[in-house]
């Protein structure tokens, strides 16, 4: 069984900031990566995506975004093709191709297993495996018994294969509104939901929502721990999508309150037949190999900790939590701030061990 300093289990913006981290506190970081490349989740996000702030606040630490416009929204593929060249710049070793598929308490600290056979010892756990590996499918009035095709947000990819079909998208955040706005040049849509869709402007006085942020101290204050559950979600709008609403393409309802075979039901009494049900209702922390460590999960799979910190293992550590500590925790802009506090912990916890 191999020994190593730190185990990091993923190999996305949370993990390659979180090597980046322990490497300046002097410990060497093993990130364990599934897939074939070290860029997350970022290849396997629909076509047309692109980050909600500029090049200038989406850096990873010791790495500006590449580009001459700072201003600029990076495309998905920009931010992928990012992510690759940080990791071959970072003096750590990166797995790729290595899927972890439980971590247990032993030999130094933890077991690491994987689904090749291969364990490794480590005196540290830093999970930031994020959640793309599990998407949220939420209880709706008769989903189950629908008829047409249901799929998830992360299956989605383009709107050609859905030309002419008639759409339900659930959810009123910005992948929902995006998502939904994109469909509706090519397909019949409508945007339902429990809540309004609620849109913040991308630009205030000049500037972008981003700066006002930062400058505000907003975007770092440490409001994580008074946030059980995350407020709803802001659709960051530059007047596009205010204006794709009003003029119904897509057209905006409350959440249907069933389904009769192929028909959705309104809350109006009226029905009419769709061919797809698409969930943009976000993701959950995709943690199932921490399911054998007594405590670091509760019982709906979220992890219990502290600021980043597990509550219930010393050594377990998490990067890339949704208001892990602040509103940009889960974000390129903000991983490497709790990325440089979890490693700084660790090098304490691991001193003293």
């Amino acid at each position: 069984m191999e020994d190593v300093d730190v185990a990091v289990i993923g190999g996305g913006q949370s993990g390659l900031a979180a090597a980046h981290a322990l490497l300046g506190q002097g410990l060497e970081p093993v990130v364990l990566e599934a897939s074939g490349r070290a860029a997350g989740s970022w290849p396997r996000y629909y076509d047309s995506l692109t980050l909600f702030s500029p090049a200038r606040y989406s850096s990873l630490p010791g790495m500006p975004f590449p580009g001459g416009d700072a201003d600029r929204h990076p495309h998905r593929d920009e931010v992928a093709g990012y992510l690759t060249a940080y990791a071959a710049r970072l003096d750590a070793d990166i797995r790729t191709g290595s899927r972890v598929t439980e971590v247990l308490r032993g030999g130094r600290g933890f077991q690491v297993r994987l689904r090749d056979g291969t364990r490794l010892s480590a005196r540290a756990v830093v999970a930031a495996s994020g959640t793309f590996g599990r998407p949220h499918r939420p209880r709706l009035p008769g989903l189950g018994t629908f008829t047409g095709r249901v799929l998830h947000a992360a299956e989605y990819r383009e709107p050609g294969p859905f030309a002419g079909r008639r759409i339900v998208v659930v959810g009123t955040g910005n992948s929902a509104v995006q998502i939904a706005a994109e469909l509706a040049a090519a397909a019949r849509v409508t945007l339902t939901g429990r809540t309004p869709v609620k849109f913040a402007p991308q630009r205030v006085l000049g500037r972008d929502l981003h700066f006002w942020l930062r400058h505000t101290g907003l975007d770092t204050a440490p409001l994580g721990r008074f946030v059980r559950t995350p407020p709803t979600q802001l659709v960051i709008d530059d007047g596009r999508y205010r204006a794709a609403l009003a003029q119904g393409a897509p057209d905006r309802r409350g959440l249907f309150t069933g389904i009769e075979g192929r028909k959705v039901v309104w809350a109006d009494g009226t029905t009419e037949e769709a061919d797809v049900i698409l969930l943009a209702t976000g993701y959950r922390p995709d943690l199932p190999y921490l399911a054998g460590l007594d405590g670091a999960l509760d019982r709906a799979g979220h992890p219990a900790h502290r600021e980043g910190l597990s509550t219930a293992h010393a050594g377990l550590a998490f990067v890339g939590l949704e208001w892990q500590r602040s509103l940009s925790s889960n974000s390129l802009r903000g991983a490497g701030r709790d990325a440089a506090r979890v490693a700084r912990r660790l090098a304490v916890h691991l001193s003293r061990s």
